[in-house]
């Protein structure tokens, strides 16, 4: 809630930059978007990631695994989707435990063994239980609003934003900071949303291995996703939700710490096999 507030807080308050209809303006379109990713994100989400349900009878083990760590989890049995991919990765989605979706590869059930699965499973129930998805996709919300903001601000300053009541153009100070604005607001938009990502699949690592019984389970399958994923990225998968998969879709290269959608692997096994349970 403070997150949404925050983003219609700063919607107004940059739409006020083109007087009080862009205020109003803002303010509706700052409805609009939490509306949308409040009720429709994890829709989004699925058909861009060209998902399709499992029907009943269909892989009836990942079905029964799914169940049996539902129960353990205490919470209802989400939806069950397959990604036409070779490549191994899985996400969940969904705003409640009522309403939620875990979508997993055809390439991860080629990849790892039951326990393994169960692992990642657990793990993705974990973000259902906590809620995760819906931080995550109203972070993915905040920054994309702020980046369409950074550009009206830009077509502002250029085409007369910037000119005072009587029609001068602004100082050279005032022209610095809305430049400033355009560059920086996107990156501290984005960089918040890999935090919030990153901090959070830590507390999903932990407490996934609770719901699957044995820390091992996950820290294998990260090791052999890892290798996975690199051998075999994503071909087509959306940046934009990225950060929603248990590993980085796109290569198993190392970037930049600040940059990175998710914690470094080798930290998180490192942290799951210290788990002393």
């Amino acid at each position: 809630m403070i997150l949404l507030f925050l983003l219609s807080i700063l919607l107004v308050l940059v739409g006020s930059f083109f007087g009080k209809q862009g205020a109003v303006i803002a303010f509706v379109i700052a409805l609009g978007m939490n509306w949308i990713a409040y009720f429709f994100g994890d829709k989004v989400v699925l058909a861009t990631s060209r998902a399709r349900e499992v029907k009943p009878g269909e892989y009836s083990r990942l079905t029964s695994m799914l169940q049996e760590l539902s129960m353990s989890a205490g919470i209802p049995v989400p939806r069950l989707y397959i990604i036409p991919s070779p490549s191994p990765n899985a996400f969940a989605t969904g705003r409640d435990p009522r309403h939620a979706s875990v979508a997993v590869t055809e390439g991860i059930m080629n990849l790892l063994n039951e326990q393994e699965l169960k692992g990642v499973l657990a793990h993705e129930l974990s973000h259902v239980k906590n809620r995760d998805i819906l931080l995550a996709t109203i972070a993915a919300t905040i920054a994309s609003a702020v980046t369409m903001l950074a550009r009206m601000i830009q077509w502002a300053a250029i085409f007369g934003g910037g000119r005072d009541s009587e029609g001068r153009g602004g100082n050279i100070l005032s022209l610095a900071g809305v430049m400033a604005m355009v560059i920086l607001a996107p990156l501290a938009a984005t960089l918040l949303q890999l935090a919030l990502s990153r901090s959070r699949e830590y507390l999903a690592d932990e407490s996934g291995a609770r719901i699957c019984g044995n820390p091992l389970f996950l820290s294998g399958a990260l090791r052999k996703l890892a290798k996975g994923v690199t051998a075999i990225p994503m071909q087509n998968a959306n940046p934009s939700i990225s950060p929603l998969y248990i590993v980085n879709p796109f290569s198993g290269r190392s970037f930049a710490n600040i940059f990175s959608t998710h914690p470094p692997l080798e930290e998180r096994i490192k942290k799951l096999e210290q788990l002393g349970f």
